[in-house]
């Protein structure tokens, strides 16, 4: 959004923690990795010609408004920060006993004590025929509320490490047998996480063995927290 000065004007950001995909009942109403709106141009870094990796730059924190917790990382002092951390846990907790409860997946397993859910055991719960409503807020959305609120208490992250990961991961799922998988983007600052190249048409099947091989085997370059993001 654009100020009346030309300038970009801050929107909240919202950290998603699971898949996009066209089949899911969900509607999940925030994008990846808190990406922010671009005004006039985009000017954050991108891959150059060459294929190097560009930078992401560094953005001034967002004012906080009035009232509302110290999260990780936003300079808080050790208490705060303490407190941020457990307010995610708890929120994501939350979700998670939604997600046994009413979404009725019984076995949905508890996040990390980092707040960031466990898509290793995630996965081998999910229904491989399914439309991933298992994994994103239940079937018509019916913990997408408590999915987002946790979503919001998410902690900072580096966008330029976030985005370094992904791009190691995407060119992994490549060398082990996924041609199509693609690179994630740098767009306004923000990283769009990269895998299936056309949702509306999708050309990877993540049910076939081939599929379930490379991910095992590229699992370990993703950062914490980004292993539900592509």
């Amino acid at each position: 959004m654009c100020g009346a000065d030309g300038g970009r004007m801050k929107i909240p950001t919202v950290h998603r923690t699971a898949r996009l995909r066209p089949a899911a009942a969900v509607v999940v109403l925030v994008p990846l990795l808190a990406l922010s709106a671009a005004c006039g141009r985009a000017d954050g870094a991108r891959e150059d010609g060459s294929g190097a990796i560009a930078s992401v730059p560094d953005e001034p924190a967002a004012q906080r408004p009035s009232g509302t917790q110290d999260r990780a990382g936003d300079g808080g002092d050790k208490g705060s920060t303490t407190a941020g951390k457990s307010a995610y846990y708890d929120a994501q907790l939350e979700y998670v006993r939604c997600m046994r409860t009413k979404a009725g997946v019984k076995d949905f397993p508890d996040p990390r004590l980092s707040g960031y859910l466990d898509w290793s055991k995630i996965n081998e719960i999910r229904d491989p025929n399914g439309d991933g409503s298992d994994t994103k807020g239940g079937r018509n959305g019916v913990c997408a509320e408590k999915m987002l609120a946790a979503d919001e208490l998410s902690p900072p992250r580096d966008k330029q490490k976030d985005y370094e990961s992904m791009l190691a991961h995407a060119t992994c799922m490549r060398d082990n047998g996924v041609s199509a998988f693609a690179n994630p983007t740098l767009s306004g600052g923000g990283v769009m996480p990269g895998g299936e190249p056309d949702p509306m048409n999708p050309r990877i099947d993540e049910r076939t063995p081939s599929y379930q091989r490379a991910r095992t085997a590229c699992e370990s370059k993703l950062l914490e927290g980004l292993d539900g993001m592509q």
